[in-house]
Formats: C-alpha cells, sequence, structure tokens
C-alpha cells in the first residue's frame, strides 16, 4: 500500500473501492468480498462500517453525491454572477465527460434500474439528488431573467438525463456530445419567447 492509502481509514478505503467497483462494474455484479479484496481490510471491518450491502450502496451514493456538487460548485465558480454562463459551462462540461470512453453514466440512474424497489436505501439518496438537481437548475434558469423558469428547469433535467443514458448506450461518440448545443438552443428559445410576450 502506499503511504497515502495508509493514512486512509478502513471506511474509507471500503468506499473507495466501492466507488470504483459499483461505478464500472455495476453494483449487482460485485460481491461483497470483491470489495473487501480490494480494500485491503477485514471483513469485520467492512460489517462495523457498514452493516450490510444496501448500507455501503447508500453510502457509495451519498459519496458520488458530494463528488457531484464539488464538481458542479467548481463549474460554476468559474463564471461568477453570469447564470446563463454558468449553465452553459455545466452542459459544455457534461459534453466531454459523456464524450470519455471511460464514462459509465450517471451512479443515480445506474442504481435506479439494478434497484427499482422504492423502498431500497439507494432509493431515497437517488431521490434526495435530483431534487437538488432540478433546485440548482431552477435558480439559474430564474437567475438569467425567466419569470417562469419551471418548464426550461424540466426540460434541462431531460436535456442532462438525455446525455448521461445516450453515451451509456451509444458510447462516447454518440450523440451525447451536442448536449452543450442543444442546451443553447432551449435557454435561446425561453428568453425569446419572454421578450415577445406583450407587457
Amino acid at each position: 500500500m502506499t503511504e497515502t492509502s495508509d493514512k486512509l481509514t478502513a471506511r474509507d478505503r471500503i468506499l473507495a473501492a466501492a466507488n470504483d467497483l459499483f461505478y464500472r462494474e455495476g453494483i449487482r455484479a460485485i460481491g461483497i468480498d470483491t470489495v473487501i479484496e480490494r480494500a485491503g481490510v477485514a471483513k469485520m471491518s467492512l460489517y462495523r462500517a457498514f452493516p450490510s450491502k444496501d448500507d455501503l450502496i447508500a453510502a457509495f451514493l451519498e459519496m458520488r453525491d458530494s463528488m457531484y456538487w464539488d464538481w458542479w460548485d467548481a463549474v460554476l465558480a468559474r463564471h461568477p454572477n453570469d447564470p446563463r454562463r454558468q449553465l452553459l459551462a455545466l452542459f459544455e462540461t457534461v459534453a466531454r465527460r459523456t464524450s470519455d470512453p471511460l464514462y459509465r453514466g450517471c451512479p443515480f440512474v445506474n442504481t435506479s434500474v439494478e434497484f427499482p424497489h422504492p423502498d431500497h436505501p439507494a432509493r431515497a439518496v437517488v431521490a434526495r439528488h435530483f431534487a437538488e438537481l432540478r433546485r440548482r437548475l431552477g435558480a439559474l434558469a430564474e437567475g438569467i431573467g425567466l419569470p417562469q423558469s419551471s418548464a426550461l428547469t424540466d426540460q434541462l433535467m431531460v436535456l442532462l438525463e438525455g446525455a448521461y443514458s445516450a453515451c451509456s448506450t451509444l458510447g462516447g461518440a454518440g450523440p451525447s456530445a451536442s448536449v452543450a448545443a442543444a442546451a443553447e438552443i432551449l435557454i435561446q428559445a425561453h428568453l425569446s419567447a419572454t421578450l415577445s410576450r406583450p407587457t
């Protein structure tokens, strides 16, 4: 192990292993023993940190949620006080990410497909993630001057998840690379409709 990995707690190592394995290979395909082997911990260490695989799955999604919002905030920070440019920057970055051959799609959508039952612990994390996504997109849509921003917010959400799904099914060379151009068209259409309304 490296010096850095030695400094990680057993819980950290387990989560790091689960994050890589679950995302690349799918959650159902990976057993607890595989996570333990990758993390280099004892089985008891895993069950002390995560009483069940379902708890580990939920923690994995919480980790991905935190990673996603760190990415989001970093993109927006490059264009302070410019909601329209922030929106476009998000979709430009998504276009690049989904064109990466290592990209495996949205982990929240992937998990929802693997665990469709609404009572699974992971589903609560998924629901919170998408509620926050809608809230943040809505705030940006309002910020560009739309008095009725909910329609654009919903359309941008569909566009975003469409890009993630298209990459998973059609690969990096598929249509997801055009998501930024599509977002620009949608934004401009809503702004133009607002300007053309009689006051």
